[in-house]
């Protein structure tokens, strides 16, 4: 008896050695973001890590316990990183050393992820740049005047090669670069930042033929900024400009360093069932999505992130009950106008595609959570859906979503420009109708706030609604009588 324990226990012991060998490192990755670089690896399964700096000259080494390199390491590309090498060591049977020669120093920091729907275990470095101790501002996205491939590495973890292509051409021969006429003085663009979903190690939803949301989606972000800038008056910026990953939280921070009006964020995501179809426009709900669609798809854009601060509505020196109604009204009012640009992008859709929602529906993203910055979520399509998964990939139809919602956009500000803007001294100036201009009402609103917001008078917003008494419903649309059109709201 004694015998069998012992045998037991030897087998156990030795069965515990193979698997904490048996980790292999089966690929190597590489991204390069405006400010960082991001190398992952692909792991069979769990590991311990250690990272340090050497310098004279600059290293990164990374101890892997209870690893094997599996993979070559000599066909990443380094380009632009700071990486000018890579290279490895088996230190014991069971432990791996990794070294990065770099070109100038960075900032490193590690960490593992566990398995998703796309990957398995990968161990996470990343590179920061080293930041000036004064920080420029972030400068304007380039517009291509070229045809420019957009790159989407394969989704099956491999070393990487040369990457692969979205068939479509994100932009046409003709130069769309903003044009250089000066503007009358103190009226400047009106700047819309435009947010391509996913990116980089996030590849987003994943299409019937393994085409790929993060490249779809900026090749349409590509096409709306050349439209966007071709209009005097208003300027788009990027938020994502090529393929890398951005956490949720500073998409919208980049959108308000670059002094957004509108923030539009750009996705062609996938369902449980593939036979879901048609375009739709979200924004912000703090009291549940408007339906299980809505649910589901916040839930798996969200997946990955935590929610952020309130961002530049500083509440630092309020108390906190004058924080809470400051924050509530910000909020409130940046609703509205979401509402309402999305209802006019959303009708615009319709008039090329077809609509999975007629109206605008409502859930928590976290990319939408900004109380200052008017923001929407334009889901382009479902591309589980195979017939739309083709479509997506077409420049023809790219372009035509594009138009569609540069169409909204603009009607959007030309009813409501935002003052000291080109498009508001052209609508003052009388140089541009006025047009009808609406109000989309939101969760908290009544008749006397919108009134009072838009500076009319009660029974004058009545009349013009045709309206028996002051109840309200959200998504209700109101025309605001044309005499108050003057008032910005």
């Amino acid at each position: 008896m004694r015998a069998w324990t012992a045998g037991v226990g030897l087998l156990l012991a030795a069965l515990a050695v193979d698997a904490w060998a048996a980790v292999e490192v089966r690929g190597v990755r590489l991204w390069r973001a405006p400010d960082n670089t991001r190398l992952v690896f692909d792991l069979s399964g769990q590991v311990q890590h250690s990272v340090f700096t050497l310098t004279a000259p600059d290293r990164i080494v990374i101890d892997v316990n209870g690893a094997q390199l599996r993979t070559p390491l000599d066909r990443l590309a380094f380009g632009d990183t700071p990486i000018s090498g890579l290279r490895a060591a088996q230190r014991t049977p069971d432990g791996l050393r990794l070294v990065l020669d770099l070109s100038k120093s960075v900032v490193p920091k590690s960490f593992t992820l566990a398995p998703n729907q796309q990957y398995g275990h990968r161990l996470v470095l990343d590179l920061y740049d080293q930041v000036p101790s004064v920080a420029p501002e972030l400068p304007p996205t380039r517009v291509v005047s070229r045809p420019v491939p957009v790159p989407v590495p394969a989704p099956v973890p491999v070393p990487v090669p040369a990457p692969a292509r979205v068939p479509a051409v994100v932009s046409s021969a003709k130069s769309t670069a903003k044009a250089t006429t000066p503007l009358p003085r103190g009226k400047r663009d009106i700047v819309v930042a435009i947010d391509a979903g996913h990116g980089g190690e996030d590849p987003g939803a994943i299409g019937p033929q393994g085409v790929q949301e993060k490249g779809v989606v900026l090749a349409i972000a590509r096409e709306l900024q050349q439209q966007v800038n071709a209009e005097k008056g208003f300027r788009a910026e990027l938020v994502r400009a090529g393929d890398y990953f951005i956490p949720l939280r500073e998409r919208t921070e980049i959108a308000r360093k670059k002094g957004a009006d509108l923030f539009v964020s750009i996705h062609a995501d996938a369902a449980p069932r593939s036979s879901a179809f048609g375009a739709s426009v979200y924004a912000l709900s703090d009291r549940g999505a408007t339906s299980e669609t809505a649910r589901w798809l916040a839930d798996s854009e969200n997946r990955s992130d935590l929610i952020g601060g309130v961002g530049s509505v500083s509440l630092e020196d309020k108390d906190r009950m004058l924080a809470g109604v400051l924050l509530d009204l910000s909020m409130t009012a940046s609703l509205s106008s979401s509402l309402n640009v999305g209802q006019k992008v959303l009708s615009n859709m319709g008039r090329i595609t077809s609509l999975h929602k007629e109206r605008v529906e409502q859930a928590g993203f976290m990319v939408l959570k900004s109380p200052d910055i008017p923001s929407i979520l334009v889901e382009t399509g479902f591309i589980s859906n195979p017939d739309e998964s083709d479509k997506l990939q077409t420049r023809s139809h790219q372009q035509a979503l594009a138009r569609s919602i540069h169409g909204g956009v603009r009607q959007f500000f030309q009813q409501n420009p935002p003052p000291g803007t080109y498009i508001a001294w052209l609508r003052d100036s009388g140089k541009i109708a006025r047009g009808r201009q609406e109000h989309v009402v939101s969760s908290g609103e009544t008749l006397a706030l919108i009134a009072e917001r838009y500076q009319v008078g009660m029974a004058e917003l009545r009349g013009a609604n045709r309206l028996k008494n002051d109840e309200l419903k959200i998504g209700q649309v109101l025309d605001i009588p044309a005499a108050s059109l003057a008032a910005q709201p």
